[in-house]
This record gives structure tokens, sequence and C-alpha cells, in this order.
């Protein structure tokens, strides 16, 4: 049930049509990993706590550094130096002290993501590195949890949806690492990562609610430079070494 402190923090969304208790209901119920709290990720943390999800699990390893603070809006400047999974469970529980926040100060690993995905019903993909990527991917679509993949450089970003047996996994629309991907490398601007977080924070709201009509088997791209957003079909790979055949029947942990 919602107490009438979260009917009255959730009424103007309440009365979106279709919307109802129901479906913040299933919010409060809903548990989600944050895999990246940068400022993609820390943007749609955000806007999942005020929206109502219950129980958020933030992973992200290493201290808060200067260059950071132009885009991770769960930090605060005077947290230079220190954990960054620390300030940003402080940061959400003074915006929404409803909901529940873990944190990992750790690097998804092969061995570690078992763990983070327990109870989980959606993982957010935002990590900086195709590593960490690629172990979340593979091991949510193992467990049948849906991801949402998403990132940006400079001016431009791109999101789609992982729905484990119905849509293209990562590995699919992305069978190889780029050579020359650095993993600090790339330009931020802020509101460009901040703009995919809340697109990310969108699309996770409406597949845990089933409002709406989130993106399936398309990849939404944009370039803020000139304001371009199109959507492309993306399609599955049944030789996929993640999701194809040979690995529909696959144990899982």
């Amino acid at each position: 049930m919602l107490s009438e402190r979260e009917l009255e923090r959730y009424r103007r969304q309440l009365i979106l049509e279709g919307f109802g208790l129901e479906k913040q209901k299933r919010l409060k119920d809903a548990s989600v990993l944050v895999a990246g709290i940068g400022g993609v990720g820390g943007t749609a943390a955000v806007y999942l706590a005020v929206g109502g999800v219950g129980r958020l699990i933030f992973v992200h390893a290493g201290s808060l550094t200067l260059s950071n603070m132009n885009r991770q809006i769960l930090m605060r400047h005077n947290w230079i130096g220190l954990s960054r999974v620390v300030q940003a469970k402080k940061t959400i529980e003074e915006i929404n002290p409803d909901v529940k926040v873990e944190i990992y100060d750790e690097r998804l690993t092969e061995q570690s993501i078992w763990r983070f995905l327990d109870g989980v019903d959606i993982a957010l993909s935002a990590r900086p590195n195709f590593y960490e990527r690629r172990v979340l991917n593979e091991v949510c679509v193992k467990k049948g949890i849906p991801m949402i993949e998403a990132a940006m450089n400079g001016m431009e970003g791109y999101l789609f949806n992982v729905i484990p047996g119905d849509t293209p996994c990562l590995n699919c629309v992305f069978p190889e690492d780029d050579p020359e991907w650095e993993e600090l490398g790339f330009a931020v601007l802020g509101a460009v990562s901040g703009l995919l977080g809340c697109i990310m924070g969108v699309e996770a709201i409406k597949i845990l609610t089933g409002y709406g009509k989130p993106l399936k088997s398309q990849m939404l791209l944009f370039n803020t430079t000139d304001m371009e957003f199109r959507k492309l079909n993306i399609h599955r790979d049944e030789e996929c070494r993640v999701c194809g055949r040979a690995n529909s029947t696959q144990d899982v942990c």
C-alpha cells in the first residue's frame, strides 16, 4: 500500500492518463540496479527515485574527482576524494527518504554480478567500459532480467532496451569492442548525459509498470548538435554467443 505521504508525493504522476495507483505500486515494489552513477546513470537514478522506485542498487567503483563535477548531479563539491556511491546514497535519501538504496564501491565482474542482480527487476547499463557492460548484458540475458543499454559521446547518444528472449542483446548489436575507445577519454557535455539519463529513466518506468510503449528492437540515436533524433531497427543474431540458439537452454546460476 501507498502511504498518505507517498500519495501526495506522486500525485502529479498519478493523474497521468492510464497510470494510476496500480502502476505506482509496481514502482514501489521494484528493484533497479544502476550500473554506473555518472552523468547518465546518476541522472536516471534521480528520476527513478523521485518517481517512486522502492529499491535502488548502485554499483560504481572509485572516488569523486573534480573532473566528474560537470555532469554528476548526485555529487557535491565537498565530497571530492571520497567514495561516489556513499554520496549518491546520501543525496537520494535526502531527495526521497522512502527509497531504499544499497551501494557497492566495486566494479562489475563475472563473479560479483550475480550478487548485484539478486532480486532485481531491471538493470541500467551505464558503465564507461565494454567489459562491465558485457558482463551485465550476459548475466541479465541468462537470468531473464530486462536491461537498458545507453551511452553518450560528446553531443551524441544512443539507447536501446534488452528484453531477454524478445529483443537483440548488447552483443547482437555490438559484437566487438572499439579498440580505440578509452574509458575516460571521451568528451562529455553534462546536459547531454543528463538528457540520456532522463530518457533511460522514462524507459525503465515504462518497462517496470507496463505503461506506454517501450522501445523494442529499436535503437534511439540522437545528436544534440542539430537536435536530430531518430530510431533504427535492430535485429537479434541467432548465432549470438550470448542470446543465440546455442544459449537458449543455458542454465541460470
